[in-house]
């Protein structure tokens, strides 16, 4: 009974090994498919961080000391051209304009008597011209104090929406606080810095990129429905950044975007030459990017590699590789470093055209 326990323990055994044997036997007998890296033209989609500005955005300002005696709007409140907001306690300025208009009077009828007695020769010529100088300071007198008045009364310059009134009714206004904000928000501005390469690629390769339209993608991740427009780029480099600034119009007839919100500015730019690899082909430790470039001896090493851009599928490398790099494929994850592995080249053309899957 002893022998036949045993007899079956070796035999168990024996076939453990003999698996075993057969397991390793299949993995070392794995090809891993490898590719190299491709150089080629392309574009890409790259997302800025943007300021969004109403096209026209003001402080309204009181331009006269007083009491504030009528507020006739409300915060958020569309408002039209030409429209009362505000009116400052006139009662002094009217009394000025009274005051200016009486000045005005009595110089009119000083000057006619002057002309009459200047025409009898009664008084000399520079006597009825000095009776129009006064009566010219006069006026300009009178031209001031109205002036002075129609500034107590707070017109809307343009039409545009209402921003927080500080001051509350009967508060004592100061020449210059500010009052509200007026916001015209039928265009918008978003406005997003760009680095100097891609600046010079945007510049230099309009063709490419076919169009100067992007896109915005609002802070909740949605995509504003229009299009917009790249109107301008700022003059100078910032030294510290390195940026440049551009700026692009939005039309916003459904006065969805603000004044003062933040979004994402998606912008078609042309590469020259870019290096792409498979996602697939790379693995991440610790943030930071590595593939298995395979030597001629067929041992796998790993290289850490910079991202410049991030596609669907594909990522154009900086730096870390070159054109005639053969690195793995697939398999990423199961080779480790320094290890002998049996591989199968992959034209990167074919590999880029079939891409489907991110990396494994």
């Amino acid at each position: 009974m002893k022998r036949v326990t045993l007899t079956l323990i070796f035999s168990t055994l024996l076939m453990i090994l003999s698996c075993n044997d057969k397991k390793e036997e299949k993995e070392e007998s794995v090809v891993y498919p490898t590719t190299s890296p491709l150089k080629m033209d392309t574009v890409i989609n790259k997302e800025f961080v943007s300021q969004i500005r109403s096209e026209r955005n003001i402080e309204i300002r009181a331009q006269e000391k007083g009491f504030l005696e009528k507020i006739y709007v409300d915060e958020g409140q569309h408002v039209q051209a030409g429209q009362v907001l505000f009116r400052i306690m006139p009662q002094l300025y009217q009394a000025d304009v009274l005051k200016a208009k009486a000045e005005v009077a009595q110089a009119e009828i000083e000057l006619q008597n002057s002309s009459t007695l200047a025409n009898n020769n009664v008084v000399s010529i520079n006597e009825k011209r000095m009776a129009k100088a006064k009566l010219d300071a006069a006026k300009a007198e009178l031209n001031l104090a109205q002036t002075h008045l129609s500034f107590t009364t707070i017109k809307a310059p343009f039409s545009g929406i209402i921003d927080r009134l500080p001051l509350k009714l009967g508060s004592l206004v100061d020449e210059g606080d500010l009052l509200t904000s007026l916001s015209d928000n039928g265009g918008i501005f978003a406005y997003f810095n760009v680095s100097e390469p891609e600046y010079l690629n945007y510049q230099t390769h309009s063709a490419e990129r076919g169009n100067n339209q992007v896109s915005l993608i609002m802070a909740n991740g949605e995509t504003f429905p229009n299009k917009g427009i790249i109107q301008t780029i700022e003059g100078e480099f910032d030294n510290e950044t390195g940026n440049i600034a551009f700026r692009a119009k939005f039309p916003n007839s459904n006065q969805l975007l603000r004044n003062g919100e933040t979004g994402k500015i998606q912008m078609t730019l042309p590469l020259k030459n870019a290096l792409i690899i498979p996602q697939k082909a790379t693995y991440e430790i610790q943030d930071q990017k590595y593939v298995f470039v395979i030597g001629k001896d067929g041992v796998a090493k790993s290289k850490n590699i910079k991202i410049a851009y991030e596609l669907p599928d594909i990522y154009v490398v900086s730096e870390g590789l070159d054109v005639g790099d053969k690195i793995l494929l697939e398999g990423v994850q199961k080779v480790k470093d320094d290890q002998k592995v049996e591989t199968k080249f992959q034209d990167p053309k074919k590999v880029l055209s079939s891409l489907k899957l991110q990396a494994n």
